[in-house]
């Protein structure tokens, strides 16, 4: 019996699973956090060098060179403030901050009202919802010059919307926006708009789209109109969405550039000017790159005032308040 006792507890320890058998069997160690999905952080590697050498580097290097005077070569003259006091003395710089200011806030406006607009109603599941999603969305397809070329042709009063229109027996009607310095930036932003808006509403579309359906069906079932529904519950529910398109917005308007060029050149006389189109007229045409870059640091200081409290607001709130 005695042996049968032993002979039974040695077999249990050395059967398969039991607790001994476990306790034997070496613990796999996982990866310190540095190795963690390793090949995914090597992939990244030229990202963050082409971030590092050339947007950080070239950032650096241009407000560096903004304190120099420098002319067709940079050169590390050091002349202090003396180019950004004559950027903001230049009538031309200050015509451009007014214009970006005007074209930037009806821009921002008029694409998200527009764009959110579209996307409801295409949610209604109308006929022809994608031909009619193609059609809105194609002149995003197209670069900005050609927008600017056709918005030219359009809007010039010897064939376009002004002829139509006189042509239908309205012989008073006056529509020309880009030969009038008051209007013209009022003629580059339907440019824009025209361009733009449709990528807003796919982005909006497609907010809306991911919405769970027991939203709309409890919205109806506590008899709340359509219109407020989408504007008290679906508009905050699609927050990340609209925030993305403030950014594509936000970063189009600081950038215009081809648009102006090929509408108008900056003219009237200096009535379109932009930001982006000064650094190219002094860089190249001047040939004077320190103003050209005190100028562009300007426009990276007033993103930078613009985005950082947003990614704050953004990101460190939400991080303190967890």
């Amino acid at each position: 019996m005695a042996d049968t006792g032993i002979s039974s507890s040695s077999g249990a320890r050395g059967a398969p699973g039991s607790v001994a058998t476990q306790a034997t069997l070496p613990i796999a160690r996982k990866p310190s956090r540095l190795f963690r999905n390793l090949a995914s952080k090597i992939a990244l590697v030229p990202m963050i060098l082409t971030v590092l050498v050339i947007f950080v580097g070239c950032t650096i290097w241009t407000v560096v060179h903004s304190f120099t005077s420098s002319k067709l070569l940079p050169k590390l003259d050091f002349v202090g403030l003396a180019q950004y006091e004559r950027l903001w003395g230049n009538d031309r710089w200050m015509v451009s901050i007014k214009n970006l200011a005007v074209y930037g806030t009806c821009s921002m406006i008029f694409s998200l009202v527009i764009g959110f607009t579209l996307a409801a109603l295409l949610d209604r599941k109308i006929r022809f919802e994608n031909t009619f999603r193609t059609i809105i969305l194609y002149p995003f397809a197209l670069s900005f010059i050609v927008t600017g070329l056709v918005w030219q042709w359009i809007l010039n009063p010897d064939f376009g919307i002004e002829k139509v229109v006189r042509d239908l027996g309205f012989e008073s009607f006056v529509f020309d926006p880009l030969h009038s310095d008051q209007f013209v930036i009022y003629g580059i932003l339907i440019a824009g708009l025209w361009q733009g808006t449709g990528l807003v509403m796919c982005l909006m579309l497609a907010g809306i789209r991911g919405i769970d359906e027991d939203i709309w069906k409890a919205s109806r079932i506590e008899g709340i109109p359509v219109w407020k529904t989408y504007v008290q519950i679906i508009i905050p529910m699609i927050r990340p969405v609209i925030v993305t398109s403030v950014v594509l917005i936000a970063s189009g308007i600081v950038k215009v550039y081809d648009l102006v060029v090929a509408q108008t050149s900056g003219g009237p006389g200096t009535s379109s000017q932009m930001p982006a189109l000064y650094v190219m007229d002094r860089m190249f045409k001047d040939q004077n790159l320190a103003q050209g870059f005190a100028a562009s640091t300007m426009m990276l200081v007033a993103v930078a005032i613009i985005l950082i409290p947003w990614a704050y607001l953004e990101f460190g709130g939400k991080k303190s308040r967890g």
